[in-house]
């Protein structure tokens, strides 16, 4: 469930009108721009975007870009483009990261995306960038994680429901003989990973867990036989591919520690989970960590960017 709190039909034009006002004078105020565009939808932020647009001649976008600074100004910028352009500019940023792509950014899309999701993201990245995620990823990686990277991302899985128990059976099987002689970059890893539905791998990997008295993530370990990051991206597959929700809760635990705060894995989350499942990322976080997201978001965060992640959260307080 979402997070976000929203009016039924609000007015994008004095939507725009209040936005162009914060960006006036001495200093923007973004208590303001806070207040309206987090309790704002998809459908929304983009009308207000057109009615700026048709106002005051000026792209909207570019003119908080210029106003706004820091976390804040980033966070932001994602929240109020269309989610696809959103992704599309995430994952472009993700394959272009160095010395190796942001491999979690580009599974998280590719595993937990709908089919149909995940095509209007790669649509977005082309009209953006003018080349393929397939293109760059495979020109930004190498070896194994290129491999089983350009697989994920190159794939349209089937999105129906349907489960075959013997196809299940056979390809645990093949798994675990894989993973047993130590081939963890066997082609037929790749390809049960990456081509299957999404039902159809939850079936397999509970077979396997159920056959050999461990889930497959466990028989993952790094090995001497395989690159590390290969295998800490083949972990990360499965874990999306099993539980999205508990995955994006470690994102975010990892994310906001003692440690210091990686602002960019926790804005991720929160800007494209808040309006699909959030609220549920949330419930689980407070069941493995004893505190609300919410307090942790507070206290390991600071100022504007606190303040909008918090609207996010949907702590209007």
């Amino acid at each position: 469930m979402a997070t976000i709190n929203y009016p039924e039909n609000p007015s994008p034009v004095a939507d725009a009108e209040a936005i162009r006002k914060a960006c006036q004078g001495w200093g923007t105020d973004e208590k303001a721009i806070i207040s309206i565009f987090g309790h704002r939808n998809a459908t929304q932020k983009k009308l207000i975007r057109r009615a700026y647009e048709e106002l005051y001649n000026e792209d909207l976008v570019k003119r908080l870009e210029s106003e706004l600074s820091g976390h804040f100004e980033k966070a932001v910028y994602r929240w109020i483009l269309d989610p696809e352009d959103r992704d599309a500019v995430m994952l472009h940023a993700a394959i272009k990261e160095t010395p190796i792509p942001d491999y979690r950014v580009i599974i998280e899309y590719s595993c937990i995306y709908s089919p149909e999701e995940f095509l209007a993201v790669k649509r977005a990245y082309q009209a953006r960038y003018k080349r393929s995620v397939e293109e760059d990823l495979a020109e930004h990686s190498a070896g194994d994680l290129r491999k089983l990277l350009v697989a994920l991302v190159g794939i349209y899985r089937y999105a129906g429901k349907e489960i075959n128990a013997r196809v299940a059976n056979t390809e645990a099987d093949n798994l675990h003989s894989a993973i047993c002689n130590k081939e963890f970059n066997h082609e037929e890893i790749v390809r049960i990973i990456s081509t299957r539905s999404i039902p159809q791998l939850i079936a397999t990997l509970n077979r396997y867990k159920d056959d050999y008295g461990s889930s497959i993530t466990k028989h993952l370990r790094d090995d001497a036989n395989a690159a590390k990051e290969y295998l800490v991206a083949l972990r990360t597959t499965i874990r999306c591919i099993n539980d999205p929700q508990k995955y994006y809760e470690k994102v975010i635990r990892y994310a906001i520690n003692e440690s210091g705060t990686d602002e960019e894995s926790l804005t991720r989350v929160i800007v494209t989970r808040a309006e699909k499942d959030l609220k549920d990322i949330k419930e689980i976080y407070y069941k493995r960590n004893s505190v609300t997201l919410d307090h942790a978001v507070s206290k390991h965060t600071s100022g504007d960017y606190k303040a909008f992640l918090l609207t996010l959260l949907g702590n209007d307080n």
